[in-house]
């Protein structure tokens, strides 16, 4: 037998955990827990596991379709627009959807080589704070983002740089940072923001 035969590539992922957030609030919702589990070399840190609601699954489709082409994507659960956080069937039918979702993804070749998804499974920057960092207005890199949030370690943006990302949690049980304080700007200004808060119930 041959020794050195190389092992079979593999990605596991697996959307799970769905927590209510700001439950007290008239803007709760439903995010969920993705972790990933891999060997394959698109992926320097191979297990990872953060939080994202449904609304961050939008975004991250519509910036994978944009940078596909011609490539087709999978689509995502209907989205119901009061969705309620005590509708324990809907939620779990969403988070078998998304699972899916991010199944057909990873396993589709050209998906893998696109940094905004790595940054979207593997830290938890914001959609805004992803774009920021893909587009090089970030003193940071994407690997030097992945390779922190792996650590569960700080924020690696630095004095006022960090200030205009607002506040960014990398550990796994904690909910993804959904504001940011100020418009991140460089050679370009970067002017979008998050989608506003949704109405009671909305995921």
């Amino acid at each position: 037998m041959m020794n050195d035969q190389e092992e079979e590539e593999f990605i596991t992922v697996r959307v799970q955990d769905p927590q209510i957030q700001d439950q007290s609030s008239w803007a709760s919702y439903v995010d969920y827990k993705i972790f990933l589990y891999t060997n394959s070399k698109a992926f320097t840190v191979k297990t990872s596991c953060v939080r994202r609601r449904y609304r961050e699954f939008e975004w991250l489709r519509r910036r994978l379709q944009k940078n596909a082409g011609l490539v087709s994507l999978p689509e995502l659960p209907g989205k119901k627009p009061f969705l309620q956080v005590n509708d324990t069937e809907g939620i779990e039918r969403r988070r078998q959807g998304l699972q899916q979702f991010l199944q057909k993804v990873l396993h589709t070749t050209i998906f893998l080589s696109d940094s905004q998804l790595h940054l979207f499974l593997q830290t938890q920057l914001s959609t805004t704070q992803i774009e920021a960092c893909v587009q090089g207005h970030t003193s940071f890199s994407v690997n030097e983002a992945i390779l922190n949030s792996a650590k569960c370690g700080k924020s690696i943006a630095r004095g006022e740089e960090a200030e205009a990302l607002g506040p960014i949690g990398y550990e796994c049980e904690s909910s993804p940072c959904h504001t940011v304080e100020n418009s991140i700007k460089s050679t370009s200004e970067i002017s979008e923001s998050l989608e506003e808060p949704a109405a009671s119930g909305r995921t």
